[in-house]
C-alpha cells in the first residue's frame, strides 16, 4: 500500500517553486566588479590612484600653506612686539630730550628730572613684562636668577645674599640678566 501523497512528493516537477518570503532565491548574483573586464578593472584602479595622488598633493599643499602662514604670523608678532616696546620707550626719550634742551638747570632740577625719567623707564619696562631682580640682604641665593660674584664670611646663614652689586632682569620668567650678588659663607672670620 502506497500513499498517493508520497508519490507526488518524491517525483520531480517541472513547475518552478517560488521561494517562501523568508527564503532567498538560490541563484547567485553577479557583482558589477566581476562583470568587468581586466582592462576596465585596470582603468578603474588607475582612476582611483589618480584621485588618491590628487588628495595627497592637496593635503601637502595645505600643510605647506599652513606652515607658511604660521611663519608669517610669528614674524609679524615679533615685529609688532618690538614696535609696542619701542613705542613705550618714546616718552622716556622725549623726557631726556627735554632735559637736554634746558640751558640753565640746577643740580636739584637735574636730579628730579633724572628720577622722573627713571620712573618712566621702569614703568615702560614693567608694561612689557621686564621686571627687576634685586634681592635684599638675607634672601636665599637662587642660582637661576642670581650670579654670585664672591663668597664672603658673614653673620647671615650660608648661601644667603649679603649684598646686590647690580640688579638683574627677567622678562616673563626668563632671565635677561642675572642679579650680581655677594653670598654669605655662613662663618664669620
Amino acid at each position: 500500500m502506497t500513499d498517493p501523497n508520497a508519490e507526488s512528493q518524491s517525483q520531480p516537477t517541472d513547475t518552478p517553486v517560488a521561494p517562501a518570503d523568508n527564503e532567498q532565491a538560490s541563484t547567485p548574483e553577479v557583482s558589477p566588479e566581476a562583470a568587468r573586464t581586466p582592462e576596465e578593472e585596470i582603468a578603474g584602479l588607475k582612476a582611483a590612484l589618480q584621485e588618491l595622488n590628487d588628495q595627497v598633493l592637496r593635503a601637502t599643499a595645505a600643510a605647506e600653506n599652513a606652515r607658511r602662514r604660521a611663519d608669517e604670523d610669528i614674524a609679524k608678532s615679533r615685529k609688532f612686539a618690538i614696535e609696542a616696546f619701542a613705542e613705550s620707550l618714546l616718552p622716556v626719550l622725549d623726557s631726556m630730550g627735554a632735559a637736554l634742551a634746558i640751558e640753565q638747570v640746577t643740580l636739584e632740577q637735574m636730579k628730579e628730572g633724572v628720577q622722573a625719567t627713571q620712573a618712566q623707564l621702569v614703568s615702560a619696562l614693567e608694561r612689557n613684562k621686564v621686571v627687576a631682580v634685586a634681592p635684599a640682604a638675607g634672601d636665599k641665593f637662587d642660582p637661576n636668577i642670581h650670579q654670585a660674584i664672591s663668597v664672603v664670611p658673614s653673620e647671615l646663614e650660608a648661601n644667603a645674599v649679603v649684598s646686590t652689586l647690580q640688579k638683574g632682569y627677567v622678562i616673563a620668567e626668563r632671565v635677561l640678566r642675572p642679579a650680581l650678588v655677594t653670598v654669605s659663607s655662613g662663618s664669620v672670620a
